[in-house]
């Protein structure tokens, strides 16, 4: 029997989502919005393309949550999408009562999923997902660090001109301005990145990384990054379904791990069929690590904001 996923959001993120998804024939899809015949028209649009791509999974469109019923994985990327000049912080309150009343629907009508949280701020919506929902921690994940690793590697294959796939990197922490890049665990062909670079321009790589999402938001004037975030997602589902026990850093709950305790951060973990299946705690150097801190601390403050 086809896994069952809903993506809550059929806005840019959401819809090629959905198309990826499709692509890669991972479970059959419910494109759910408050929007009126949004979801309808992009899920029978992406339905109808099937017979040319050659995939064969069901696809709807709906704005009842009775149609996700019973869901294996649910994706949240419903929330108000950040404007010029707006920091992460600002969509705060606004989306926190999108991802308090989506996920209590979620646990009304899939109360066995695993969910996986994109609205932004990724690491406070996370921890609210999680609060709200009652799930235990290894079935609630934040994308993150997915993202603003393959931003970091494209950077830095870009600045030497080698094969991206050939980059090897992690970016940890909370998914802003304080997210904290490994230069410790960053190779290229297994050769260390202090061999290949400067310090100083990988420090600017690092500097870019940091403001990846809103260098986009500035190019495109009305709207935020969608494709890299939707592959990112699509990864993060393809090692849970496949249970490929990936490691990839994502954005969980720490009890401890690092320091950090009641606290969603971005960490290294273990993606199989269970969701979250083991935190991979690294050695980093002391830089690193008060790094790692000063980020959970930018993760606190929205948190203690919102009460969760």
């Amino acid at each position: 029997m086809r896994k069952k996923i809903t993506v809550v959001g059929s806005g840019n993120v959401g819809a090629t989502l959905a198309h990826r998804l499709a692509d890669k024939q991972l479970g059959d899809l419910v494109l759910i919005d408050i929007l009126e015949g949004i979801p309808q028209g992009k899920g029978l649009d992406l339905l109808e393309s099937g017979p040319i791509e050659g995939y064969d999974v069901k696809i709807k469109g709906t704005n009842s949550y009775a149609d996700t019923a019973n869901s294996d994985l649910v994706v949240i990327t419903a929330g108000f999408p950040r404007k010029p000049g707006m920091s992460r912080d600002d969509l705060l309150k606004a989306n926190f009562d999108v991802v308090k009343a989506t996920t209590e629907q979620v646990v009304k009508q899939s109360p066995e999923s695993i969910l996986i949280v994109v609205t932004n701020p990724l690491d406070a919506m996370a921890q609210t997902a999680f609060k709200v929902s009652g799930f235990s921690k290894n079935r609630v994940i934040g994308m993150a660090g997915v993202l603003d690793t393959a931003r970091y590697r494209t950077f830095i294959a870009e600045a030497l001109n080698v094969s991206v796939q050939d980059v090897q990197g992690l970016v940890l922490g909370g998914h802003g301005d304080t997210m904290v890049p490994v230069p410790s665990y960053t190779t290229v062909a297994g050769i260390p990145i202090a061999d290949l670079m400067p310090k100083e321009q990988l420090d600017k790589i690092i500097a870019r990384t940091a403001k990846g999402g809103g260098e986009i938001v500035n190019l495109l004037k009305t709207g935020s990054a969608y494709y890299a975030p939707s592959a990112a997602v699509a990864q993060m589902v393809d090692a849970i379904f496949n249970d490929r026990k990936k490691v990839l850093p994502c954005a969980a709950y720490l009890e401890g791990e690092y320091g950090i305790k009641g606290l969603f951060v971005g960490v290294p973990v273990k993606l199989g069929k269970c969701g979250i299946e083991q935190i991979v705690e690294i050695k980093l150097t002391e830089a690193e690590k008060a790094a790692l801190m000063k980020s959970a601390a930018a993760v606190k403050e929205l948190v203690d904001i919102i009460g969760v």
